[in-house]
């Protein structure tokens, strides 16, 4: 599954799912008829937190992490667990 799969998994607003064992709480915006996306997980009762942009153009995807490593993000991407 893609990133953009993964971002378009969560649902807009607020949501919580489970991160190595942790429970975040996630929101989600959406821009540009979903060619764009703001994410931005804080661990509840901690303090770690991811905070991204990713934008879809016409020749390419991109995936802007706001101040923290592009691993730190794309592991948050491909390894959280939806709380159903």
């Amino acid at each position: 599954m893609t990133l953009l799969e993964r971002i378009q998994q969560l649902p807009l607003g607020y949501s919580e799912v489970f991160y190595e064992k942790v429970k975040y709480g996630v929101t989600k915006s959406e821009f540009n008829e979903g060619k764009s996306y703001k994410v931005y997980a804080s661990a509840l009762g901690g303090n770690n937190f991811i905070s991204l942009n990713y934008y879809c153009t016409s020749q390419r995807e991109i995936l802007k992490p706001c101040e923290m490593p592009e691993a730190k993000v794309t592991h948050f991407l491909e390894n959280y667990i939806s709380i159903c």
